[in-house]
């Protein structure tokens, strides 16, 4: 859409209510592999796009992977599914035994973190699963500036300050519920009140926000890791340093992070729009991103794919009619896109693109 803004993308949304089970049941396929592999994909998670989905759609782990990437991928979707449940309770309060239960199930358990330091020393610390941080933490900035976040001793009385505020505002209704999901999150990433997860758990708790107002879930992508990471940045420059003021900051000042995270919004709703409604053999979607080929080719290759068990090189050249140059030359892209994978048996596929024309 040309000019695509919030109240477009909303005025488009609400065009296609209420939608058909079928449509909700794909949506809801569909932002439970991109969420879970996005949120964590931004942390250093090591699962491919593919094996996020064989895992959490079939509970089957494919081809090589971390053990600790494959556990912290379910637990993340298990996360997921106890914060969609809980959106759904209209006259519920949030709390803040509902944030750390959430990163207790994410975490699992407690777990030991060691470091090598110079010299030859190795120090190590416990990262405590639905407990409060008990060490200070900060991180580095692509800049290389350290950045301090709110202190231990500071931490409980700071969350139950955005508690109390996130609950009354909602009360009084003056900020819309995107504005209260980018306060919240940008508020809660100053406090940082776990010692690991935190951006996962923000993440989490924007798109609690969002769905328990009505809107659809959205995907901060890890191929945008950096635009989300410069508009928390220049919204910090803004604000300042102090952790506590951070914790306090008003609408009127994040609007660095307020207008990426509009626009953010906006495209992931109107994504979710054309998902369901445009029809056209050449078009596919992946990861949130609208594939349109140029060659019908591509579609008919990966429709032979997903209707046979096995399709080898020369049956695809058979079915299509063309050489086998051309076949191998599509097939290799498929795969380089990350599109398709090989599976056990020679001559099978896994398609992780999804048509617009089943």
């Amino acid at each position: 859409m040309k000019y695509l803004t919030l109240e477009k993308a909303i005025e488009a949304w609400n065009k296609i209510q209420p939608l058909s089970e079928d449509d909700r049941q794909k949506l809801s396929r569909r932002f439970t592999v991109d969420f879970n592999y996005n949120s964590n994909h931004i942390e250093g998670n090591t699962l491919t796009y593919g094996q996020t989905e064989i895992l959490l759609l079939f509970g089957k782990v494919i081809g090589e992977a971390n053990i600790k990437d494959v556990q912290d991928m379910a637990a993340s979707n298990v996360a997921l599914k106890m914060m969609n449940e809980e959106s759904l309770i209209q006259d519920s309060s949030l709390t803040q035994n509902f944030i750390r239960t959430l990163h207790k199930i994410m975490l699992r358990e407690d777990y030991t973190v060691y470091k090598n330091l110079p010299g030859g020393f190795t120090t190590s610390y416990v990262i405590h699963a639905g407990q409060y941080k008990t060490r200070p933490n900060s991180v580095i900035t692509r800049y290389g500036d350290r950045f301090d976040y709110a202190s231990p001793e500071e931490t409980p009385a700071l969350m139950t300050d955005l508690i109390d505020w996130y609950n009354q505002a909602e009360k009084e209704g003056k900020l819309s519920p995107v504005e209260l999901a980018a306060l919240f999150h940008y508020r809660y990433i100053r406090i940082h009140p776990f010692e690991d997860g935190n951006g996962r758990i923000a993440r989490l708790i924007m798109n609690y926000i969002l769905s328990k107002h009505g809107y659809p879930m959205i995907v901060v992508r890890s191929r945008n890791k950096w635009e989300y990471l410069e508009a928390l940045h220049q919204t910090d420059l803004l604000v300042g340093s102090n952790p506590n003021v951070g914790a306090q900051a008003s609408i009127e000042s994040i609007k660095p992070f307020m207008q990426y995270f509009t626009g953010l919004v906006a495209r992931e709703i109107y994504n979710d729009v054309c998902f369901l409604t445009e029809r056209d053999e050449l078009l596919w979607w992946y990861d949130g991103e609208r594939v349109e080929f140029r060659s019908l080719n591509y579609a008919k290759i990966l429709k032979l794919m997903m209707r046979e068990p096995v399709v080898t090189l020369d049956y695809i050249q058979n079915e299509l009619g063309i050489n086998m140059s051309a076949v191998k030359k599509l097939v290799n892209h498929l795969l380089k896109c990350n599109y398709i994978e090989r599976g056990e048996k020679n001559g099978s596929w896994r398609v992780f693109i999804t048509p617009s024309i089943y």
